[in-house]
């Protein structure tokens, strides 16, 4: 049954922050509308696609909420499921759009086993430095209205931000933004947790925030799950994470989504017996402990030997000289592809060389995934997700 109305929100994070988190309590508890928030800074030929593909009710913007023309919209105006709270906008490895429908349930029970997990007490403030089009972002709001507190919305968030005097406990970064606070200084004491996703976050990162007296918990999830289910390889209460064929990441439990908007196709082929079967390949031990070793689209097949990307990274970050990697597959006429290691030098005056790299991280990864070619960049460039940007980085290797 669709017998919801859903609303585009093209909001600014900063100014619009309590009109969007009024809109999510409203959404939750069933009194307002469901909403589908939108990056009002995409182009507009992107937000097009996104209304012609979501199909939303009505558009609300800073001047106020108007229906949305049915020629703009490919499958007319279409309500969502009676229990779907938010409809939060995703690409696959293709690129093609995907509304990630969320029921209030799943993401109160998403917010309630966070909260639970890192010890969280009632009227603690969240610090909020992402986007709510991002579920990241979006938890952080869910998270708040749970606490019956307000979020202090910090987007973008300064490298030489005033954390301490923030008056939050609690926040939720990607790699790249705890980075350049630790460089910049920042005072990270002050925070019971700092939630780490979005991305793989590199070992030195962790002992980095460790040493200076931050509580580093890195999580694992996606919109399907609601944001992290995972948090330091272990599962949120109520969720169970398996393995399936060819080591695919398999998930259940509360907070699963409730399909693709408008896309039953999509959302059989991503639903199995009741488990969403992720884009990720990795290992749960007997303790129940999930480890992620990348995506199984991003598998590099060196030599008819297949290579998780992620765990060649993981080798390289314990290397004298690296500060962040990221490892990807380059055509290779000799071995299908070549394993290529793009590098942030700790030092750029003196990086690392590849001998030495291949020499350290041979000692922990079988001969056949040690790079054979080494790119290095000041910066690695990132999605708006806080993930590393792979197609550039491919373009960088091939420059």
């Amino acid at each position: 049954m669709t017998d919801r109305r859903l609303h585009a929100l093209l909001l600014p994070p900063g100014a619009s922050a309590g009109r969007l988190l009024d809109a999510l309590a409203a959404a939750l508890d069933g009194s307002g509308p469901a909403i589908l928030p939108l990056d009002p800074q995409l182009p507009r030929a992107r937000l097009d696609a996104l209304l012609t593909a979501f199909a939303p009710t009505a558009v609300e913007t800073p001047d106020g909420t108007g229906r949305l023309r049915p020629a703009a919209a490919g499958h007319g105006s279409v309500g969502v499921p009676a229990e779907v709270a938010v409809v939060i906008a995703t690409s696959g490895s293709t690129g093609e759009p995907k509304g990630v429908q969320l029921a209030a349930g799943a993401l109160l029970h998403s917010a309630r086993a966070s909260l639970d997990r890192i010890g969280a007490r009632a009227g603690q403030r969240w610090l909020c430095p992402l986007p709510a089009n991002h579920v990241s972002g979006l938890g952080i709001l869910t998270r708040s209205l749970v606490s019956g507190t307000t979020p202090v919305v910090a987007q973008p968030l300064p490298d030489e931000a005033d954390l301490a005097g923030s008056g939050c406990a609690y926040t939720s970064l990607v790699p790249t933004q705890l980075r350049r606070l630790l460089a910049a200084g920042a005072d990270l004491t002050g925070f019971g947790a700092i939630l780490l996703g979005g991305a793989a976050a590199p070992r030195g990162l962790l002992a980095a925030a460790r040493a200076a007296g931050a509580r580093g918990i890195t999580t694992y999830g996606m919109s399907e799950t609601c944001g992290g289910c995972v948090y330091d390889g272990v599962p949120l209460t109520g969720v169970s994470v398996r393995t399936g064929a060819a080591g695919r990441i398999e998930i259940t439990g509360p907070v699963l989504f409730s399909g693709y908007r408008l896309r039953p196709d999509l959302t059989g082929q991503a639903m199995a017996d009741g488990w969403f079967v992720t884009s990720d390949v990795g290992v749960v031990d007997e303790a129940g402990c999930v480890a992620v070793h990348g995506r199984a689209d991003e598998m590099i097949n060196t030599g008819g030997e297949k290579v998780a990307p992620g765990e060649v990274a993981a080798a390289l970050e314990l290397c004298p000289g690296v500060r962040e990697a990221v490892v990807i597959g380059e055509p290779d006429p000799e071995w299908g592809e070549r394993v290529t290691a793009v590098v942030v030098p700790d030092d750029p005056a003196h990086p690392p060389a590849l001998p030495e790299l291949r020499a350290a991280v041979g000692q922990r990864i079988p001969h056949y995934a040690v790079p054979r070619a080494l790119v290095l960049v000041a910066e690695l460039p990132l999605l708006a997700s806080g993930k590393p940007d792979l197609a550039a980085l491919r373009g960088l290797s091939q420059g």
